[in-house]
């Protein structure tokens, strides 16, 4: 069995600067040098391999096997839910429905963009994150933001914001689900200590949004949409995350959210109407919108997709189905801890993949069939505008596919190799000044694999260890880790080139991400807040009981 080293070059701070190389080579390309997502994940993935097999001495047939099963992770894990997902998403395009929901929606808020953006980017943003996650979010809610008049690159940042709370219960609780898996802490425990931080974390994201779309005056007009839009999320997610487990806290937390916003608009408006950037709308151009034109039959025809969607990920991947647990064939890469005290029984490091049939991406697919049967007996489909959608999904997901292929290849190396490890053990050098910078891993690793679940995988194992050994409360830093990579995501290229399939912004994902940054650290620092916050004041929170 291939034993990793801790400190290949006998000067562990050395070591943790060449550990780094991966991801700082990755981010440069992206951002400065605008590479395409898929370009700079191929040449990042390389850089990772060589580095592997060179400083931390990685066994070249071990360490292939250990990137094919990241590879084939990435194609079946996340490629085959995103290609369905688009798939659904372009049906609804093409066949009109989508336009008909946008209508529905624009005529319950008016065309005030603070109301806009709350009902999608952040109640409906949640609502997809839940079901789907993957980017999936980004590419509905950013054509929708664009048709209110926002452009294109602040559409896609709106979107990536909003969606920053509800990614650690993404695709039903999948990153929980992971990191219950790697730590070998209970899952309900997990899934409570992350809804706690996030509930915190929530109260945040809705303030953001009404300064990015109206400014200072815009905010201070449409407060009470933060407010509602907050405690209406943390109402149904922190309850469910808590006390049921990690599989529908967003679902619940995105229906609660959208019926206190409902409520809320029933009884005030802002006074003023705002468009984007906080210029007036015109009280003839607002009056005119109030009316949807739709029927009430229409209105069920747009809600339909979604409610099917809804019915049939949840029944097919909850925790009453049997079928995602059915496994056709799993191959694994073993190796020894760098950081285990016992090896091989309880310090192995593995890189899987397991081929599970009926996975979320199949759920999806299910959905679109029953979905596009629908549509085609309604009249709203027609056979021949099939070929117009799969044609579209391709031109949108090539580069997105790819980015899945390389990115998680990437990411097992970096694990398997020990360069993982060997950053774990320099970073806990630092005592307890390490709750700083487990987020900040978090955040790391979100930006090598684009998915939280991912990120969980890598680096939970990892982050419980230096838990252990620095006397920490038990699920505090793998928490940390998850809610750090929620922060992340804006900066993710694998989610960024989901995201930006629907826009003009295709394979231009490094302008994207640099767009994002800037809002994606100063979430960050926040976290960090509540880190310290959790740490000093309330650990028996994190502590399993």
């Amino acid at each position: 069995m291939f034993t990793q080293l801790i400190d290949p070059l006998d000067n562990l701070t050395l070591t943790c600067l060449v550990a780094l190389v991966p991801v700082v080579s990755l981010l440069v390309m992206l951002a400065v040098f605008r590479l395409p997502a898929w370009l700079a994940t191929l040449i990042g993935s390389i850089i990772t391999f060589a580095l592997a097999l060179w400083v931390w001495r990685m066994p070249l047939d071990d360490g292939g096997h250990a990137y094919l099963y990241g590879a084939a992770t990435g194609v079946w894990n996340v490629d085959w839910i995103t290609i369905w997902g688009m798939v659904l998403f372009n049906t609804l395009g093409v066949s009109g429905v989508f336009e008909n929901f946008r209508r529905w929606l624009i005529a319950l808020g008016g065309m005030d963009v603070r109301v806009q953006t709350m009902l999608f980017a952040w109640a409906f943003g949640a609502l997809l994150e839940g079901l789907v996650g993957f980017g999936y979010p980004w590419a509905v809610v950013a054509p929708i933001l664009i048709s209110l008049g926002i452009s294109d690159l602040n559409a896609i940042r709106i979107a990536a914001i909003a969606n920053n709370a509800p990614v650690s219960y993404g695709a039903l609780g999948a990153p929980i689900i992971a990191l219950a898996a790697v730590t070998g802490y209970p899952l309900l425990a997990l899934s409570g200590s992350v809804g706690t931080v996030v509930a915190v974390l929530a109260l945040a994201p809705p303030w953001v949004l009404l300064y990015l779309v109206s400014g200072k005056e815009g905010m201070k007009g449409g407060w009470p949409l933060a407010v509602v839009g907050s405690l209406g999320y943390i109402a149904g997610q922190y309850p469910v995350a808590r006390y049921l487990g990690p599989y529908l806290p967003d679902v619940t937390g995105a229906i609660v959210c959208f019926v206190a916003l409902l409520a809320l608009l029933r009884v005030w408006q802002p006074k003023t109407v705002l468009g984007y950037g906080g210029v007036p709308v015109s009280a003839a151009t607002a009056t005119q919108t109030r009316g949807h034109g739709l029927k009430l039959g229409e209105v069920l025809q747009a809600w339909l997709p979604f409610a099917v969607l809804l019915i049939v990920v949840a029944a097919w991947t909850g925790p009453w189905s049997p079928l995602p647990k059915v496994s056709w064939f799993k191959a694994t890469a073993v190796a020894c801890s760098s950081l285990a005290t016992s090896c091989p029984t309880k310090g192995n490091v593995t890189a899987v993949f397991n081929f599970a049939p009926y996975i979320g991406g199949s759920a999806i697919l299910a959905s679109w069939i029953i979905v596009a049967v629908l549509l085609l007996a309604m009249g709203r489909l027609k056979g021949a505008q099939l070929g117009e959608v799969f044609r579209r999904t391709f031109h949108q997901m090539w580069g997105a596919c790819l980015v899945g292929v390389f990115i998680f290849g990437l990411a097992y190396t970096f694990n398997y190799s020990g360069m993982a490890a060997s950053l774990a053990k320099g970073f806990s050098s630092m005592g307890t000044a390490f709750v700083i910078v487990a987020p900040i891993l978090g955040f790391i690793g979100v930006a090598l694999s684009g998915s939280n679940t991912s990120t969980n995988a890598m680096f939970g194992k990892f982050q419980a260890l230096v838990g252990v050994q620095l006397g920490m409360p038990t699920l505090l830093l793998p928490t940390l880790n998850s809610v750090g990579a929620e922060i992340g995501k804006p900066v993710a290229p694998q989610t960024a080139s989901v995201g930006v399939s629907t826009s003009k912004f295709v394979r231009k994902e490094g302008d994207v991400i640099r767009h994002n940054m800037g809002w994606t650290f100063i979430l960050l620092a926040y976290l960090i807040l509540l880190a310290i916050g959790f740490y000093l004041v309330a650990p028996a929170v994190m502590s399993l009981k």
